[in-house]
């Protein structure tokens, strides 16, 4: 009799777990943000915004000191190709959000540009303006590459099809008069393109990234490497063109024996499918934005002290999601 009764206490104890479990599934959402390369910014910066507005079924993570994010929000950041790729995942309902280049989220948005051919990615808003993204253009010690004309002749990567650095290097390379059948060109990531660098199969790379990116830190920390200069009437014609690039510098010591070098930068910016609940991203800009947020972003990466409301709304070109718009209305960020 006692083990029967033991028993039917068992049984009714994992029935009101499973019950348990099955309420806090109800619960739990599940928002992914398309990222780039690993060897890049974007996919530690989308690990950090990730843990900001998480917060799942049973967590305390408000009470032990951890972020305070979205009740019952589970937040991923996804390994991806980068800006194109992202905006088109978003398109296709592969992904909720991601991070793109400025200029790529306004040509997508307004069916220009690279997207022209494609038509325009009408769902596509604003959730944040994050940090300025500066365009590298690291060379191997050696290969005296010291300008962006001398890549003639030369093994450059471009990047992979799918990412906002390969739509920048064509920019680039047209601006200084070069085309793609003066370089011996290959299109894969950072990291692959480091390897090959090591082994003397490779020239120069470039990559779009918030400084310090860690590709570039691994290769200046290893066997060394250069980084290109991106300046000069070129740089001032392709921001005059196109005017969604600045002039950037990435300061002497950023990576280890290299100095003070000249660049074009633009804005890192996060968009998201304008199908999104508007509530939840309210909820998502709102969480970004808290007090134990905006320690993560301090501690977590060097470029997370560049993510502030206060830039959060600079360079964007495309509609903002309704739920975004509402918190920065009310926080006074927008009129």
């Amino acid at each position: 009799m006692g083990r029967n009764r033991l028993l039917a206490c068992l049984l009714v104890l994992t029935l009101f777990c499973g019950l348990g479990t099955a309420a806090a599934a109800d619960k739990m959402t599940f928002f992914r943000i398309g990222t780039g390369g690993t060897g890049g910014t974007y996919y530690p910066i989308g690990g950090l915004l990730a843990h900001c507005i998480s917060n799942p079924p049973g967590s305390r993570a408000c009470e032990q000191g951890g972020s305070c994010g979205v009740p019952g929000l589970v937040a991923i950041a996804q390994s991806a190709n980068g800006s194109v790729a992202n905006i088109n995942s978003i398109k296709s309902g592969v992904l909720e959000s991601g991070f793109s280049q400025s200029d790529v989220a306004y040509w997508a948005y307004t069916g220009t540009g690279i997207f022209e051919k494609k038509g325009p990615v009408k769902d596509l808003r604003a959730l944040a303006n994050l940090y300025p993204e500066t365009i590298h253009l690291v060379a191997r010690k050696g290969a005296n590459i010291k300008s962006v004309k001398d890549l003639k002749g030369k093994r450059v990567s471009m990047d992979e099809p799918g990412s906002g650095t390969l739509v920048d290097a064509r920019i680039i390379l047209e601006a200084y008069g070069i085309t793609e059948k003066d370089i011996d060109a290959e299109f894969i990531k950072p990291n692959p393109a480091i390897d090959k660098i090591k082994d003397n199969q490779l020239d120069a790379f470039f990559i779009v990234a918030g400084y310090p990116t860690g590709s570039v830190v691994e290769l200046a920390s290893s066997v060394g490497g250069n980084l290109v200069p991106i300046n000069g009437p070129e740089a001032d014609a392709i921001i005059e063109k196109y005017g969604f690039f600045a002039k950037d510098l990435i300061p002497a010591g950023t990576y280890e024996g290299i100095g003070e070098t000249e660049s074009i930068s633009v804005g890192a910016q996060w968009v998201v499918s304008a199908k999104v609940d508007e509530n939840l991203v309210y909820d998502i800009t709102k969480a970004i934005w808290n007090k134990k947020s905006r320690a993560l972003l301090d501690k977590g990466h060097a470029k997370g002290k560049s993510i502030t409301a206060e830039t959060a709304l600079d360079g964007v070109g495309i509609p903002l999601h309704p739920g975004a718009e509402r918190y920065y209305k009310e926080a006074g960020l927008l009129k």
